[in-house]
């Protein structure tokens, strides 16, 4: 802390950083492209960078020891601007998507990202460390099977099953992120202790 109680500047100029910063400006572009032009394959692309480069900055932050409150706030906040983004287009191209991907919007949005943002109450690095505060909330949220399924999932049912189906499937997922937000809520500030 400064003198002034304010936080001594963060270090926003790191690999992972830049690696959030230009998935971002290339998956929001090419989404973007994709609903202007009415282009699939735009769409693909967008989402293949999107996700595939959420991937790449996590691995390198932890890989390269650059893992920072800061750049996990900046990969939250830049996946629903790829979100968003993708999900516009998806919906101008697929109008049949427009329900579940209302659904999934709404969730991962809001609820989402409230929930996401949880990790700032601990001395956390970020979500996934939150199997340091509560493992169960971790496991349905952040280990890798739930972050699959919690977007890519929602997503391609969407576009490949039938709309109930895609709906049901949004649904659940915003039902586990309402219970996982509210038990993250009601947790005690102070961790407890973690088991070797």
């Amino acid at each position: 802390m400064t003198t002034l109680g304010l936080s001594p500047p963060v270090t926003l100029l790191n690999v992972p950083n830049a690696i959030t910063a230009v998935r971002t400006a290339g998956s929001f572009g090419l989404a973007v492209a994709a609903l202007t032009h009415r282009n699939a394959h735009l769409l693909v692309a967008a989402y293949l960078i999107y996700w595939v480069g959420d991937i790449l900055d996590g691995v390198a932050a932890r890989a390269l020891g650059q893992e920072t409150r800061t750049g996990a706030v900046f990969d939250i906040v830049a996946d629903r601007a790829c979100t968003s983004a993708c999900a516009a287009a998806l919906v101008v191209l697929r109008p049949d998507t427009a329900l579940p991907i209302a659904v999934f919007l709404v969730q991962f949005m809001v609820v989402d990202q409230l929930l996401s943002l949880m990790f700032l109450r601990w001395p956390l690095l970020s979500p996934n460390h939150f199997a340091c505060v509560d493992r169960r909330i971790y496991r349905w949220n952040w280990s890798p099977p739930a972050k699959a399924l919690n977007t890519a999932a929602v997503v391609l049912l969407a576009i490949f099953a039938p709309t109930a189906v895609a709906v049901t499937f949004a649904l659940g997922v915003a039902a586990v992120k309402v219970v996982s937000l509210v038990s993250a809520a009601n947790l005690p500030v102070d961790p407890p202790p973690t088991r070797p």
